[in-house]
């Protein structure tokens, strides 16, 4: 009699163990998005003041690096990306509705990238646990991606805030069920038996 091992699929979506580190990690991202739903124009002057002071960051980093290039062409495109990352950061520090209107274009492609991949996600997850809610994840970012360009620009100043934290909010309750998914499925999963042979 030959010796049968069941091991787990490597495809397998669920997490069988850490579900619990799953549905908390779930629950910070949806309190954050409570936080930006309460909050819209605060966490978009905050997401524009952010963006700001990266390309302050990256542009000296494209100074700084500059001196190292080898060749004068390689100098000169490191000069001229720092000083745009430098001249475009400290326009969204003095004036963040810029960055708000900035950022409205890319969480507008954000979300649909966003979108994409979580129904992607769900397509590979056919037959399992939690899908609906992963596909339910992606189709909110989709439409809130196409409310936002219909309302652009007019909306930059609020929806920002409001629709990260929507986004956000949707992301972590969809986490929570597929960590609550993933133990109610190993709980009532038969324990794998493994027969001797002689």
């Amino acid at each position: 009699m030959t010796t049968v091992t069941t091991t787990p699929e490597a495809t397998d979506e669920y997490p069988k163990t850490g579900w619990r580190t799953l549905a908390l990690a779930g629950g910070v991202v949806g309190l954050v998005g409570i936080l930006a739903i309460a909050f819209p124009f605060a966490t978009g002057v905050s997401m524009s003041y952010l963006l700001g002071a990266l390309l302050v960051v990256s542009g000296i980093v494209h100074g700084v690096h500059a001196f190292s290039a080898g060749s004068w062409r390689g100098s000169l495109w490191q000069v001229v990306l720092g000083v745009i990352g430098v001249l475009a950061g400290i326009v969204l520090l003095v004036n963040p509705i810029v960055g708000l209107v900035t950022l409205t274009l890319l969480l507008i492609a954000y979300l649909l990238v966003d979108g994409f991949a979580e129904l992607w996600m769900s397509v590979r997850m056919a037959g399992q646990r939690g899908r609906g809610w992963i596909a339910a994840s992606g189709a909110i970012s989709l439409i809130l991606a196409g409310f936002l360009w219909i309302g652009f620009p007019a909306d930059a100043v609020w929806a920002i805030g409001l629709l990260v934290g929507i986004s956000l909010l949707t992301t972590g309750l969809s986490m929570v069920a597929v960590a609550f998914a993933g133990r109610n499925a190993g709980e009532v999963a038969p324990p794998a038996s493994e027969p001797r042979g002689a």
